[in-house]
């Protein structure tokens, strides 16, 4: 799933490619029965009312909010995305075209848009003023696309629950130990990566700011050494803040704006190194994998040691 960094990425490339433009037609083939009267586009006749808003809106913004993309438009409504599992937005030349009895939008330049295999599954499409098209990549169909008033992001359903920002001034070591002692018992892997403590952190950058640290992943919250809360800060702030700097991580499915790869990947310490000798200066450790909470974790055996 899109992390922090990879929806940044995202919304660095709206502002830069799409901003100014206006809508001028939306575009889903998502229906479910399991989505009827829900205020997403999967619903037909959510979706009705979504195009019938947008079109015709100019785009004068995007933000991020967690692991939602937030697409501001100038009719004080915000198009909010969440990418889910194997969700990625970009942005170019494309085409409607038929293809047995159905509506299939297609690249029609060559590069990443039209020749990555996972950039193929098209579900959404907002057709845009400079006559090209904005679209969402979605192989397993989970993302979630809602339309909220700007005005009333704050308190929206889709993002009240969602704890601070890890990347804001505001949040300080103190606002990280503050907001993780709501779950003291809880394994820090699990508390990090719970969007109503801190907002945007998944697997993959949970387990490289503990590797960071020098934490291991089922340490409960309650027995974390005070003295390590500053280092798990700055951990953070600089693990995020490079998987931003790389362009976000495409060891999945993840791809940028113009349909590319991230390069983080190429810079795990910890995540799906399994059986790897550390990359810690002086340490003769060995990545190693267990579950936690039906998720992998992935750390050092030698500098992330357990205290009991």
């Amino acid at each position: 799933m899109p992390e922090l960094p990879e929806v940044q990425t995202t919304v660095d490339g709206i502002r830069t490619r799409l901003k100014g433009l206006s809508i001028k037609d939306a575009w889903t083939d998502y229906k479910s029965p399991h989505h009827t009267g829900k205020d997403n586009i999967k619903d037909p006749t959510y979706f009705a009312g979504f195009r019938k808003s947008v079109i015709g809106a100019k785009i004068v913004d995007a933000s991020r909010r967690g692991k939602n993309v937030l697409i501001h438009l100038s009719n004080d409504k915000t198009i909010l995305i969440h990418m889910k599992m194997t969700g990625h937005i970009m942005y170019g030349a494309y085409e409607l075209v038929k293809r047995s009895g159905r509506e299939e939008w297609t690249a029609t330049e060559a590069g990443p848009l039209r020749d990555d295999p996972f950039n193929k599954f098209l579900h959404f499409a907002l057709v845009l003023s400079s006559a090209r098209v904005m679209v969402l990549s979605d192989m397993r169909k989970f993302a979630k696309i809602t339309l909220v008033d700007t005005d009333k992001i704050a308190e929206s359903p889709h993002l009240a629950t969602h704890g601070p920002e890890p990347l804001e001034k505001s949040f300080d070591a103190k606002a990280l130990r503050k907001a993780v002692s709501m779950r003291p018992n809880g394994p820090i892997k699990q508390i990090l990566m719970d969007h109503q403590i801190v907002s945007g952190i998944g697997n993959i950058y949970s387990d490289e700011i503990l590797w960071r640290a020098g934490v291991h992943p089922l340490q409960k919250i309650k027995d974390v050494p005070e003295s390590k809360w500053p280092l798990i800060w700055r951990a953070m702030k600089d693990t995020l803040r490079r998987g931003i700097d790389f362009g976000g991580d495409s060891m999945s499915d993840y791809r940028n704006i113009d349909g590319e790869r991230g390069r983080f990947q190429d810079k795990h310490n910890a995540y799906r190194r399994t059986g790897q000798k550390c990359s810690k200066p002086g340490c003769n450790g060995t990545i190693v994998r267990i579950k936690i909470g039906g998720r992998s974790g992935h750390f050092c055996d030698t500098h992330q040691k357990l205290i009991k």
